[in-house]
């Protein structure tokens, strides 16, 4: 693994591998109606364990899904069976393509070798390979000791005292104008003043797959953005907002910063300025 990204057929060819940790980080919206703990549990790429991204977050902290302290991260993982210096490819099965959440927390928190499942669960399923069921395997004796990378999250007192980088924001574009309601109760509309709209979905094809550097290049174009310069990505609650990060290393860029708290965290304080309609 010397990418971001691995193909099924790598994967595939791998199964089994001592130092192979795979990690389904599936998840989806409140109001989805889908539960992801019992689809793992249903079919899973066989030796993938669960990361409940919902739960290994800083529970203390009102908005959904934030970093947790790196201590606990790590102990999370040794349970789950998973080592920093493992191989790790992180996947899921969900629209949100959550999987981009599982590759930053593991690099934030100092795992050097991560990388995401192209496509998914949905690909591997679609080229009949095999799946398991019940619960993960056994995997003891794995350590972890978290260290966070420093520099790579912004939080919302940083961006109230005023920001030097672009704000890009992972929504679609009708949650960004505030033409569709926030899914959440008790969160405004809109979006951060001066934001820039690049919804996450634009980033993969139809099969899950991410788009190519020259797709990429072009949306960030027509987002206004240049994402080999440091932006911060934002999105409703932290998540899909790591898909945009994704795609600025695919074209080169590594410095992009996210604001964890994301809308979650911004629209639900009335004292925070909002913006409505289109980006300027």
């Amino acid at each position: 693994m010397t990418d971001d990204f691995v193909s099924t057929e790598w994967l595939a060819d791998h199964l089994g591998d001592e130092d192979l940790a795979i990690v389904d980080c599936t998840a989806f919206l409140p109001n989805s109606g889908r539960d992801a703990k019992a689809e793992f549990a249903a079919g899973h790429i066989p030796g993938a364990r669960f990361l409940d991204i919902g739960e290994v977050a800083d529970k203390s902290h009102p908005a959904p899904h934030m970093l947790p302290p790196a201590e606990q991260f790590g102990a999370a993982m040794e349970r789950l069976g998973i080592g920093r210096d493992d191989r790790i490819v992180v996947y899921d099965n969900s629209p949100l393509r959550t999987a981009a959440r599982g590759w930053f927390m593991f690099r934030h928190f100092g795992a050097p070798n991560v990388a995401v499942l192209d496509g998914g669960m949905g690909k591997w399923l679609g080229e009949g390979r095999p799946v398991e069921t019940g619960q993960a395997r056994e995997r003891p004796g794995r350590r972890f000791d978290a260290e966070e990378r420093a520099g790579e999250v912004v939080t919302k007192d940083e961006l109230l005292a005023g920001r030097e980088h672009p704000v890009v924001d992972a929504r679609s574009l009708a949650r960004f104008t505030g033409e569709d309601a926030d899914p959440r109760p008790n969160v405004a509309a809109g979006h951060i003043p001066g934001a820039k709209c690049l919804p996450m979905s634009s980033l993969y094809r139809e099969d899950g797959t991410f788009r190519d550097a020259d797709e990429i290049l072009a949306l960030f174009k027509e987002a206004k953005v240049d994402p080999s310069k440091p932006f911060i990505a934002s999105c409703g609650s932290g998540v899909t907002a790591n898909s945009l990060l994704l795609a600025a290393r695919r074209v080169g860029g590594a410095q992009g910063l996210l604001y964890d708290g994301s809308w979650s965290e911004w629209g639900a304080d009335p004292a925070t300025p909002k913006e409505l309609g289109p980006a300027r």
